[in-house]
């Protein structure tokens, strides 16, 4: 039996600690104004999760098994009878149904994950990952630093068009022959790992399609605030190319490589089968089903089942490739999705947002307070999610703030809430290209939270500098 060491036991008296002393708080001390019971007790898991995550003193996705429980006993239609039974005074507050709570493990966004490891596992089996490394890198030579860069253009430039989350799995699939060409124990190798999530997370900032928050940001700015295509993308680009550039030298800082040249083991050809053209061609349709949605009418989701289908019947996948699929990584996720459904639908999330007043700020106030907070709620759940609920906030803000026009007015607020979701990747569930890569197994939650962190408020400042200087 494992035992727990001292630093672990430290760990989890501090994550157990500051969320049971939440619950023990009345709800009047807490500064935010008609809080319900329901919501209090979600501020106690939020921060239970939050703790558990970073400091990891047991692995995340037991974290996120916990969550779900204890949302399902302590906030949920069907709990415990005494979560269910107010004290006289207090208003409970809406339960969320425990079928909502349940349906994380099933949401869209666990199918997409499937249909990429489907992908990965099925490329792998038949060496197509090997054979489009061989021919999308070899231009980047064999220093480390320069794979990186390749990585990081390639992620970057897809995610600019089509889901992150897809470029995601596509790189991870091309990443794994080449972490067979590098010896263990090579911090390099994390920076290799840690360079994809950050290019698909920063790559689709360039481009209105790019990430869902631009595309929600868009739904506001009609009119006279209107933006263009290649409007935001002046906006957007420069942008992007400073955040890759940074993240490709602060990579290279935090993990440097052992080794001066990475001669990769890329050789070889493609298989004629006829399973592996079956890999092939659903690899690439794939692709280009993700890459057209508009075209075709199937969302990322629906699309992401096909792969999984295909490779199914034609027996390309058993049941031993069944059980190669990161089931810890779905579980993790499923945490993610739980914690964010609940902040949402027990308007704990807007409760926090509402809970500033915004009037009393000055112009650069108002939009530093909305960044920052629209920042640090998309590291701890969906960015889509927390830009749903932020941008109403700005735009309301904005629009009735005469003050603000000398920093953009509303479309220049709205670019900055947008660009500070996709900012938010400290954790592997801040993202799902976060979540891909922590399934590698290679890096740690404490390496993304490090790498994350910087990138994330040197992408804060150098938004606010820009924002300053463009209007």
């Amino acid at each position: 039996m494992k035992k727990i060491s001292i630093a672990q036991l430290f760990k989890l008296l501090i994550a157990f600690g500051i969320p049971l002393g939440i619950l023990m708080l009345p709800i009047d001390i807490i500064p935010i104004e008609g809080l319900t019971l329901i919501q209090h007790r979600l501020l106690a898991i939020f921060a239970l999760a939050a703790l558990l995550w970073v400091l990891e003193p047991v692995p995340v996705f037991a974290t996120s098994i916990l969550i779900i429980a204890l949302e399902l006993i302590m906030i949920s239609d069907k709990g415990l009878h005494l979560f269910r039974s107010p004290p006289s005074g207090h208003d409970l507050g809406e339960m969320l149904k425990y079928t909502d709570i349940f349906g994380a493990f099933s949401s869209p966004i666990i199918i997409l994950f499937m249909g990429g490891f489907a992908l990965a596992i099925a490329a792998s089996k038949y060496e197509l990952d090997n054979n489009l490394a061989r021919v999308l890198l070899k231009p980047f030579g064999t220093q480390p630093r320069f794979i990186m860069l390749g990585l990081m253009l390639i992620t970057a430039v897809f995610s600019m068009f089509m889901s992150n989350t897809a470029t995601t799995v596509m790189m991870l699939a091309l990443l794994a022959p080449i972490v067979a060409s590098v010896p263990k124990g090579d911090t390099g190798i994390k920076a290799l790992v840690l360079c994809i999530p950050i290019a698909a997370n920063t790559g689709g900032i360039a481009t209105p399609i790019g990430t869902p928050p631009n595309a929600i940001a868009l739904q506001y700015l009609t009119g006279e605030h209107s933006i263009s295509f290649l409007g935001w993308m002046v906006f957007g680009l420069p942008f992007v190319v400073l955040q890759l550039a940074f993240a490709w030298w602060l990579l290279q800082k935090l993990f440097p490589s052992t080794q001066d040249q990475m001669h990769l083991k890329l050789d070889g050809s493609f298989q004629t089968g006829w399973q592996a053209m079956v890999v092939y061609v659903t690899f690439a349709l794939t692709i280009i089903l993700w890459m057209t949605t508009a075209l075709h009418g199937m969302n990322t989701y629906v699309v992401s089942i096909i792969p999984l289908a295909v490779f199914t019947l034609t027996g390309i996948m058993g049941k031993e490739e069944l059980k190669l699929i990161n089931w810890d990584v779905l579980w993790l996720v499923a945490g993610g999705i739980a914690i964010g459904l609940g902040l949402d639908k027990t308007g704990l999330a807007a409760a926090l947002a509402h809970a500033i007043d915004y009037n009393s700020l000055s112009p650069i106030a108002v939009v530093l307070t909305l960044s920052l907070i629209c920042w640090l709620m998309a590291n701890f759940m969906s960015n889509t999610a927390t830009a749903n609920l932020l941008m109403p906030i700005a735009a309301a803000v904005a629009a009735s703030m005469e003050s603000l026009a000398s920093l953009g007015g509303l479309q220049g607020v709205l670019i900055v809430v947008a660009f500070s979701a996709s900012l938010g990747m400290i954790l592997p569930v801040s993202t799902p290209p976060n979540s891909l890569a922590y399934s590698t197994g290679l890096i740690e939650s404490k390496d993304m939270a490090k790498a994350g962190v910087i990138i994330g408020i040197m992408g804060l400042i150098v938004l606010y500098i820009g924002a300053m200087i463009l209007t």
